[in-house]
């Protein structure tokens, strides 16, 4: 089977796509792959760069990658990929859209606001939130443009920034507790995680990229709040139509657990959340690429002839 390791970009993620995919080459089982990397410079490239695969793995982060496009274009080149389709990629890749549904279906989510041009900012709609907020792009991810402010003074030059990485910025009230983070794969639960910054205040881009910039390990929950993580990242991913594999990050607040974002493409570097979680369920980084790959052909309706 001949895979195509999709990674670079044009987003602001592409570094960490790339390293994504360097990992997955590395591990792909070459007595039963074929691994071709697929480095991703410019939007017109891909068409002509994934003729020719039986299937395309995604290592794509951002825009052009998780929102849709990318596995549109392969639809209609009927190459079949890995992780959730167009409509589910496009909706989780959008804040705004996904908490709305979400809260809809009655999973808990923070209060927000979300402004679609740097006109429409409105600080003193920010004042029922309450401080502290994050100001974040709306359909960015890595945390990149995201900060925490504590006080009015600090509103719009946070709104600017993150209006540099995205065409529309949320406003979120901040939610004080425990961050984790629960994989899903194949229909069902992985082991959640435990996540405690070591280096920033909460998980930020330093906290994420920097060596032992946190803390991360197998979330020791109370009966009874596990099942609710479990349960409630099992209806994020009905909610949001995502298939194949998924990491729900929540943070966990007197009991609650809030859902903060679905991610459909989440990072898969030797350090990424969802390795470390499959290696706790007794899974190797090889067997967890092989189970993304065969749900991913299942969902595409491809027959699985992994020799």
């Amino acid at each position: 089977m001949r895979v195509g390791v999709i990674m670079g970009g044009i987003s602001s993620e592409r570094e960490i796509s790339l390293k994504t995919g360097e990992e997955m080459l590395k591990k792909l089982d070459p007595a039963k792959y074929e691994a071709v990397p697929v480095v991703i410079n410019k939007k017109e490239e891909l068409a002509e760069k994934v003729r020719g695969l039986d299937l395309a793995l995604l290592a794509l982060h951002g825009a052009f990658g998780e929102d849709g496009t990318v596995q549109a274009v392969l639809e209609s080149l009927n190459i079949p990929y890995t992780g959730s389709g167009v409509l589910s990629s496009a909706i989780c890749m959008d804040k705004d859209v996904s908490k709305r549904l979400l809260r809809a279906a009655g999973i808990p989510t923070a209060d927000w606001l979300c402004w679609n041009h740097i006109s429409e900012f409105a600080p003193e709609a920010v004042e029922k939130l309450g401080y502290p907020v994050i100001v974040k792009p709306s359909s960015g991810g890595s945390s990149i443009g995201m900060v925490k402010v504590n006080e009015p003074g600090g509103l719009r030059a946070a709104v600017t920034e993150a209006f540099r990485w995205d065409r529309s910025v949320m406003v979120e009230r901040y939610v004080q507790g425990t961050e984790i983070t629960c994989p899903i794969l194949d229909g069902r639960t992985l082991p959640a995680l435990g996540i405690i910054p070591q280096t920033s205040e909460y998980f930020d881009f330093d906290a994420k990229y920097t060596e032992n910039g946190a803390l991360e390990e197998i979330a020791v929950l109370p009966a009874d709040l596990e099942r609710k993580v479990r349960q409630i990242s099992l209806d994020c991913c009905r909610t949001l139509k995502c298939s194949v594999y998924a990491r729900i990050d929540i943070i966990v607040s007197d009991g609650v657990p809030f859902v903060l974002e679905v991610n459909t493409l989440p990072g898969m570097t030797s350090a990424s959340l969802l390795p470390k979680s499959a290696k706790a369920a007794g899974m190797t980084f090889s067997g967890l690429l092989d189970a993304i790959i065969a749900a991913s052909l299942k969902e595409r309706g491809v027959p699985v002839h992994v020799q």
